[in-house]
C-alpha cells in the first residue's frame, strides 16, 4: 500500500519559502499532518523544532516522526523518525539521523557534516558501514532542506514554470539534485478554513512508484510561515494525500481567508 513511501515523501518534499529578511519559524514550532490512502486515514506525521548546540554552534534540532495508525497499521506498520541539526544563522546541516521501520524493512543512518573539512560521513549502523562524501554548494539533508528553503527564497521572485534546485544528502545513494517547480497560487479549503497557497510540483522519478515524473504536488501557505498545507501524490498503486491537521508555536499569524 506504499504508506511508508508517503511518509518519506512528506519529509522529503515539505519545502516552503520566505523572504530573506524575516525568519519563517522558531524553536517551539510543531506541525502535524494526517495522511489518507483512499478511504483510510493511513498515518500521521509530525515536525517539532527545538534548540540545541553542536560544537559551540547554536542549532535548531528538528524531530520528524511518522507512523501508521488504526486499521491501516494492520496491513503495513510504519514507525519512522528523522532528526536534523542545522545552524540557526546559516541553515547548514551538522547532523542527520534516520531511523525507519516499515513493514519489516529497517534503516539506521547517521550523517555528520564537517563544513570545515568540506566532507560528510554517513554511518550505516545497521550494516556497520561508513561512506564519505565531498560537500557541495548549499547541500542539505532531508529535513534541513525544508527549513533552509523557508528562510532563503523570496516568493516574490518565483516564476511560474521555473524550478528551484537544491542538492540533498540523506542516504548512501549519494548526493542528488532536488528540483521544485512553481505553479502559481491557489486557494484550498482546509479544516481551518480557506487558505491561500503557493503551489509546487517536485520533479520525481517515474516508474515503479509514481505514475509519471510530475505526479506529486504540494501547497504551501502564502503567509510569513510558509508551512505545507497539502501534499498529493498519484502512485502506481493509488493516490495518497496529506493534509495539515494541527499546529502550534507558529512564529507568525496563520492567515485564513474569511468569507
Amino acid at each position: 500500500m506504499k504508506k511508508a513511501i508517503a511518509l518519506l515523501f512528506l519529509f522529503t518534499f515539505l519545502s516552503s519559502y520566505s523572504q530573506n529578511s524575516k525568519s519563517a519559524f522558531d524553536a517551539g514550532e510543531w506541525l502535524k499532518f494526517r495522511m489518507h490512502y483512499g478511504f483510510l486515514n493511513a498515518s500521521y506525521a509530525t515536525l517539532h523544532v527545538k534548540s540545541d548546540v553542536i560544537e559551540d554552534v547554536p542549532v535548531y534540532h528538528v524531530v520528524g516522526h511518522g507512523e501508521t495508525t488504526g486499521f491501516a497499521s494492520i496491513f503495513f506498520k510504519v514507525d519512522d523518525t528523522y532528526e536534523s541539526y542545522f545552524g540557526k544563522e546559516d541553515g547548514k546541516p551538522y547532523k542527520f539521523i534516520r531511523k525507519i521501520s516499515e513493514g519489516g524493512y529497517t534503516k539506521d543512518i547517521e550523517i555528520n557534516f564537517d563544513h570545515q573539512e568540506e566532507k560528510a560521513v554517513l554511518n550505516d549502523k545497521k550494516h556497520n558501514k561508513k561512506y564519505n562524501f565531498e560537500l557541495q554548494d548549499s547541500i542539505q539533508d532531508l529535513i534541513s532542506a525544508f527549513y533552509y528553503l523557508r528562510n532563503n527564497y523570496d516568493p516574490n521572485q518565483l516564476v511560474i514554470g521555473e524550478a528551484v534546485k537544491l542538492k540533498m544528502l540523506y542516504d548512501d545513494d549519494g548526493i542528488f539534485n532536488f528540483k521544485l517547480k512553481y505553479l502559481g497560487t491557489e486557494v484550498l479549503k482546509t479544516k481551518f478554513g480557506k487558505v491561500e497557497c503557493y503551489k509546487f510540483r517536485p520533479l520525481v522519478q517515474s516508474g515503479r512508484v509514481f505514475k509519471e515524473k510530475e505526479s506529486l504536488s504540494l501547497w504551501v501557505s502564502a503567509d510569513d510561515n510558509r508551512i505545507p498545507i497539502r501534499i498529493q501524490a498519484d502512485l502506481s498503486v493509488g493516490a495518497i494525500k496529506a493534509d495539515l491537521d494541527g499546529y502550534n508555536g507558529l512564529k507568525h499569524q496563520f492567515k485564513i481567508i474569511m468569507d
